[in-house]
């Protein structure tokens, strides 16, 4: 048994189901508890900011959302089902986590860009490479560059065009501007605005005051608990 949530569009009076909830999540490691009792509702197409000081356990959230690992209690559901009940190569094809430290593989750009149409088995379209390195920037050309040459700023960009290279339902951004300078921070908010406009939905972990304000929510956690929940106007 799963519980639906529910919540009145207070402009067209319709219901919205949410499309991911956690029900008091619990999250231990041996004896010592990360997460307790969180609750958390995320709804289709949201701007979601997870906040708090470091050590809060808001990377243990979205490790959980991402089904990266599995909490000690509680309950998730996703798309009004059963989260753990999706295969997870299926899930996490459609929720995509994005680390602050990117992790690239193989030799080159192109090695990156490939991986999503060869786990399905599909055949590399160019032009969509083509297209999201345009959207963060960077030529045609950095298909063929050596992993190893890029900028920390180029390492986030095509990390995050990875994910994006078959639209997710679900972004999760662990601090992925932390560390960027002005112009590359930049660069990431206008990706992260287009995959929006596309109708992602989105969950942040910032200390970014720029990207605090432009949330639509924010849930705010310390010590592992769930203190309060601001819905912007």
């Amino acid at each position: 048994m799963f519980y639906a949530y529910f919540r009145i569009n207070e402009e067209s009076g319709e219901t919205m189901t949410a499309l991911l909830t956690m029900t008091d999540i619990d999250y231990r490691v041996g004896e010592r508890k990360i997460l307790t009792k969180i609750n958390l509702r995320l709804e289709k197409e949201s701007n979601l900011m997870v906040v708090g000081p470091s050590g809060s356990g808001k990377s243990t959230i979205l490790q959980i959302m991402a089904r990266m690992i599995s909490p000690s209690a509680g309950q998730m559901t996703f798309d009004d089902h059963d989260a753990f009940t999706y295969d997870p190569m299926v899930y996490r094809r459609r929720v995509s986590y994005c680390f602050q430290q990117p992790t690239l593989f193989g030799k080159t750009v192109a090695d990156n860009l490939n991986f999503p149409f060869e786990i399905r088995n599909q055949s590399v379209n160019e032009a969509r490479q083509h297209e999201l390195l345009d959207q963060v920037n960077l030529s045609p050309d950095y298909l063929s560059h050596d992993i190893t040459g890029l900028s920390g700023g180029e390492r986030q960009r095509v990390a995050l065009i990875r994910n994006l290279v078959f639209v997710p339902d679900i972004l999760l951004l662990d601090e992925v501007t932390t560390g960027l300078d002005t112009d590359n921070k930049a660069i990431v908010h206008g990706l992260v605005d287009h995959y929006r406009d596309r109708g992602g939905t989105v969950v942040w972990i910032t200390h970014d005051e720029s990207e605090i304000a432009a949330a639509d929510d924010l849930y705010e956690v310390v010590a592992g608990k769930h203190t309060q929940e601001v819905r912007h106007a």
